[in-house]
């Protein structure tokens, strides 16, 4: 009986009206990534488009984290990571509800841009990175959309550390 009160009281706190105008960011930052993506999607032709000099889309289907980092052939693995990144999405979540409002709008922007790519592994078993940057023959990773919100909410998050603690 405890915990469903304790459980009505989590509710209240994440269905606050100042949450729902950091919810439609969330929505927004998934439906942009989810736009952008089925651009690629639909309109790519396995070539890579060249934009200028330092970027090119490059339609890369990512089955590992960021970066390509863990990918593995394994659908069990890949399917206890895709558990994981939604256990975690979950938290965050959570996080947000219990935030003052600075860290919930950062805290929308991780989770707009983690939603958009858990969205991709669960339809296409894999997520669409198409954003090549490079400098002559030097390549970084190629990313997408959502990756580059989860970035910048990331370095929020450790400036708005860096300041809190200074």
């Amino acid at each position: 009986m405890n915990y469903l009160i304790n459980l009505k009281d989590k509710k209240k706190i994440f269905l606050k009206k100042e949450n729902l105008y950091y919810l439609i960011i969330v929505s927004l930052i998934f439906f942009f990534d989810r736009f952008s993506k089925s651009k690629i999607i639909s309109n790519f032709n396995e070539n890579i488009y060249y934009i200028n000099d330092y970027v090119n889309f490059n339609l890369i289907w990512n089955i590992g984290i960021g970066f390509g980092l863990l990918s593995s052939d394994s659908s069990l693995f890949y399917n206890i990571v895709t558990i994981l990144i939604g256990l975690v999405i979950i938290f965050l979540f959570y996080i947000f509800a219990l935030s003052t409002n600075v860290d919930k709008l950062i805290y929308s922007i991780i989770i707009g841009g983690a939603l958009g790519n858990f969205y991709d592994r669960l339809t296409y078993k894999a997520v669409p990175d198409f954003i090549d940057l490079h400098y002559n023959n030097f390549h970084w990773f190629v990313f997408n959309v959502a990756d580059i919100f989860i970035t910048l909410g990331i370095i929020a998050m450790l400036m708005s550390g860096l300041l809190k603690k200074n």
